[in-house]
């Protein structure tokens, strides 16, 4: 008899002759027994099963030899002093922390286009180890953006910049207008009271300089935000214009408006690459690559804009590296300069090409900042390293994270010249990307290589894209299967990282955006706030606009 049979005996105290009346007793306590033994088996499966999604949840990893490999302190960091330590000075530092109320003389926005938190996250990696913070991260206050249009959950790179450069949200594919323009709408946005104006215009307004530094095109979505109003962010020159059956002799083209608008005219410094959009693709030559441009009205607007200024204003413009670096800043009323006829080149390409003549994010910035200081009542100065994006789209973390890198040395350089006492620097995104740093690397796992293995028993890698052009190369679509990126050359700068949906361009994210402050009244960039709080916030700090101000 077995174990449950001979127990159920017991129970029911039975045996062959057992009297008839203790029958419906017996059926009772068999029918009990039988629930019970059910729940356990319920029960028990129950259990199994949390203990099963639980280990899947949280595998356990290989066990390493060496538990830390790239840190400076890898002895330590074993250790629970270290950890203590470390922890006490970061609270002693917050403690002693004083707010700076004073007035900002100087503005300094840097905008990592498309600088998503993963992208932060590693780049800090990639550029000293998991414990090395980039130069704006150790800035003393951080908040968090929220970057939707108006009319679009995760948003682009226009409407942004018109909510952290002007101070008003509007909708996707807008500059410098709200939310009553529509895109491509071509009367509306040339109605003068939806017309907004940025915070480059109140520090002009207010007598300081106001200037551009970017590694795109200086009439694209970003730097025009400083100066531009258009109901369509590709209207660059009047052929796009045309194209989308408006009349470029009544809409302005953003080129146009970087010469003649209200604003750019009075820019003391515009830098970046874009001279295609300046230039006739019959009539003219670059001066560089000898082809045409690709505007249609015949006109030259980059000799326009030398002789735009009045007489006597020194106006300069340059193409190359060389050019730029001997500008005389106390010589030099105005300075345009355009590196390339469309963006500037990546900094990889620029190494590994040998292009001398392509200026550094860095060395830009330093050029900009030297004319802007020549104004004794300060400056606001717009920064971006706008390639960080195109590489996300494309699906090229090795170029997004370098190009995060560039930009983080070029904060740096701006910080160490100006004092925290009188210069007000904030860093942020317009928005993110869909890029994601996941899996299980070990400490010191290069973050281009791989992080494990699928259930498919193909490597999987760290940086991996929710979508884009990377998912051809990584899956075989007709067989289902993606393929193995041991069989690739990883080595290029241009090598294109997996994507799980295919799309020719990757798309942007949605989540907030990282905002890092340093300087007077910097305390306020903390929270979390609508993206077009930022400029009203810069204007306080630096008494510009008709907002609030720290001076009032």
């Amino acid at each position: 008899m077995t174990k449950i049979g001979r127990t159920t005996s017991r129970l029911l105290g039975a045996n062959s002759n057992g009297p008839v009346c203790c029958n419906s007793n017996m059926r009772t306590i068999v029918s009990s027994l039988c629930i019970f033994l059910v729940l356990s088996v319920v029960v028990h499966g129950s259990l199994n099963d949390e203990y099963d999604s639980d280990k899947r949840y949280h595998p356990r990893l290989p066990d390493e030899d060496v538990p830390v490999k790239s840190s400076r302190n890898a002895e330590q960091e074993q250790t629970i002093e270290y950890w203590r330590n470390q922890a006490k000075a970061t609270v002693e530092k917050l403690v002693k922390r004083a707010e700076n109320t004073n007035i900002a003389k100087n503005v300094i926005m840097f905008l990592g286009d498309g600088m998503s938190i993963s992208t932060v996250a590693l780049a800090r990696i990639h550029a000293g180890g998991e414990e090395t913070p980039l130069s704006f991260e150790e800035f003393p206050y951080t908040g968090m953006a929220k970057t939707y249009c108006v009319d679009y959950q995760v948003s682009d790179s226009a409407c942004t910049a018109t909510a952290y450069l002007t101070g008003v949200k509007g909708n996707m594919d807008t500059i410098g207008v709200n939310a009553h323009v529509k895109v491509r709408d071509c009367e509306a946005g040339r109605n003068r009271s939806l017309h907004t104006t940025s915070i480059g215009q109140w520090a002009i307004d207010a007598g300081k300089d106001s200037g551009i530094v970017t590694t795109t095109r200086v009439t694209h979505a970003s730097p025009a935000g400083i100066y531009a109003h258009t109901a369509y962010r590709d209207w660059e020159d009047d052929n796009y214009v045309k194209e989308d059956g408006c009349d470029p002799d009544l809409v302005d083209d953003i080129a146009e408006q970087l010469v003649y608008g209200e604003t750019a005219p009075r820019l003391r410094v515009i830098l970046g690459g874009g001279r295609r959009e300046f230039i006739d693709r019959d009539v003219h030559e670059d001066y560089e690559t000898g082809k045409g441009g690709y505007r249609s009205d015949g006109r030259h607007l980059i000799n326009e804009w030398l002789r735009n200024g009045p007489v006597g204003e020194n106006r300069t413009f340059v193409w190359k590296r060389s050019d730029l670096l001997a500008v005389d800043p106390h010589r030099t009323d105005r300075l345009l300069g355009m590196f390339e006829p469309g963006h500037c080149a990546y900094n990889l390409d620029r190494i590994e090409n040998n292009l001398d003549e392509e200026p550094t994010l860095s060395e830009m910035v330093d050029k900009a900042t030297d004319i802007l200081s020549t104004n004794p009542e300060g400056f606001f100065l717009f920064v971006e390293g706008g390639r960080i994006d195109h590489a996300h789209h494309d699906n090229r973390a090795k170029y997004a994270i370098d190009e995060t890198i560039e930009f983080a040395k070029a904060i740096e350089l701006a910080r160490k010249k100006y004092s925290e006492e009188d210069t007000l620097i904030v860093v942020t995104s317009d928005h993110s990307h869909s890029v994601s740093f996941a899996g299980y690397p070990s400490r010191g796992n290069d973050i281009f290589g791989t992080a494990g293995n699928g259930r498919d028993g193909v490597p999987y890698m760290t940086i991996s894209y929710a979508n884009g052009p990377g998912y051809k190369k990584h899956v075989d679509a007709e067989a289902g299967a993606r393929l193995d990126v041991r069989q690739m050359d990883r080595s290029k700068s241009n090598f294109a990282f997996p994507a799980m949906l295919p799309k020719d361009s990757e798309t942007h994210g949605g989540e907030d955006v990282a905002v890092y402050a340093s300087g007077p009244w910097s305390h306020l960039f903390t929270g979390t706030y609508e993206q077009n709080v930022i400029p009203h916030m810069m204007a306080y700090a630096s008494c510009l606009g008709n907002g609030l101000k720290a001076c009032d």
